[in-house]
């Protein structure tokens, strides 16, 4: 369904995989004119090192599908109103218009309030569009204040349209919350791998909430405004270590260093490179990571909670590759789709992305 970009919108990716990059780069200096090999090429050839993904014994775990998790409005945050290609939102005080493809219905609202937002989005409309904020009423700056759930962190407006928080993710970040909470509360430790991280709010929830966590992105641009959200929530001393690495790679090391964990939170792009030029591509890596991930699961694991954007797949594909992967573990596995309900009277659902996420046997009763 979503979410990539280019200069600032290459910090996005490489918060999940590394950094777009055209499909041949640019000879560099010593190299007498030579191109570099091809992205796909790069990819073959790590990938040819890799052992073979192996599944794990046992039988598939109950699937419950579909599963819609939905965003209600709050003070917070609020979709105001969406259609005609675009959606019209409330970040704490300020009210955003930006592109939404997804948003093929008309507006509910009149022109005025669309025209009247505090911050509207100008360019390309594809997803991976560069484009220009206009401010109507008065200049702002990059970031703004912002909170979620009693959490303060920055919102920032980029240039590939995002403002440095996905809302639709919520769902997920009270789930880990409530497990992260309940596990606490039984005195057992929990410890949290945040995969593609990005601006950190997963990662600074479960850290409130008493998780030891492990935030890893590709982009030192994006955990540098993880670390100021930090301190903005009052966290900078939390247990959370902060792993500038490619996903994969990182992940291979913690399998040979046996480290495990209760929680693992996937969130890649559909394609992206590492900061050693590493390339990822979803459909062709995303099975390897996940018999990875599968491995870092500790013994007494609570969830394994994977989002995609901007894939042609479905909830299906994604429940029945997540049940491969999760042989012998029991609980059951949820898949749907993350989406935000317009405020108001007779609200229109928004659809932003797919999921599926695996969970332990008794973990959120």
């Amino acid at each position: 369904m979503r979410r990539e970009k280019s200069q600032d919108r290459r910090d996005r990716r490489e918060s999940r995989a590394g950094n777009q990059g055209p499909e041949r780069g640019v000879p560099r200096a010593g190299d007498k004119g030579a191109e570099r090999p091809s992205a796909a090429a790069q990819a073959q050839e790590a990938r040819a090192h890799r052992e073979p993904p192996v599944l794990p014994p046992g039988e598939r775990p109950e699937q419950a599908l579909p599963v819609i998790l939905n965003v209600e409005p709050n003070e917070d945050y609020a979709l105001l109103d969406s259609g005609d290609g675009e959606k019209l939102e409330r970040y704490g005080p300020l009210v955003i218009r930006r592109p939404e493809n997804q948003a093929i219905w008309p507006r509910r609202r009149p022109a005025r309030e669309w025209d009247g937002a505090d911050a509207i989005f100008t360019g390309d409309t594809d997803e991976e569009g560069v484009g220009r904020w206009r401010f109507p009423k008065a200049a702002l700056g990059e970031t703004w204040p912002m909170r979620q759930d009693g959490l303060s962190y920055h919102g920032r407006f980029t240039s590939f349209r995002h403002v440095g928080v996905f809302p639709e993710q919520a769902a997920h970040w009270r789930f880990v919350e409530a497990l992260t909470r309940a596990g606490a509360g039984k005195g057992r430790p929990v410890r949290v791998l945040n995969l593609f991280g990005y601006t950190g709010l997963a990662s600074l929830l479960a850290a409130r909430a008493g998780a030891e966590v492990t935030h890893v992105d590709a982009s030192k641009k994006a955990i540098g405004w993880a670390r100021e959200n930090a301190d903005l929530a009052g966290l900078a001393e939390a247990p959370i270590r902060w792993v500038c690495e490619d996903a994969v790679r990182y992940v291979e090391r913690e399998v040979k260093r046996g480290n495990s964990y209760e929680i693992i939170l996937l969130d890649p792009p559909k394609f992206g490179r590492g900061p050693k030029g590493e390339i990822w591509q979803v459909f062709e890596d995303l099975p390897y990571l996940l018999s990875l991930t599968r491995r870092l699961l500790s013994d007494r694991p609570l969830a394994l909670v994977l989002t995609a954007y901007s894939i042609r797949s479905s909830f299906y594909s994604l429940s029945a590759l997540m049940a491969e992967h999760c042989r012998g573990l029991g609980g059951r596995i949820e898949s749907g789709e993350l989406v935000i309900r317009e405020e108001g009277a007779q609200a229109r659902m928004l659809s932003t992305s797919l999921f599926s996420r695996w969970i332990a046997q008794g973990a959120d009763t």
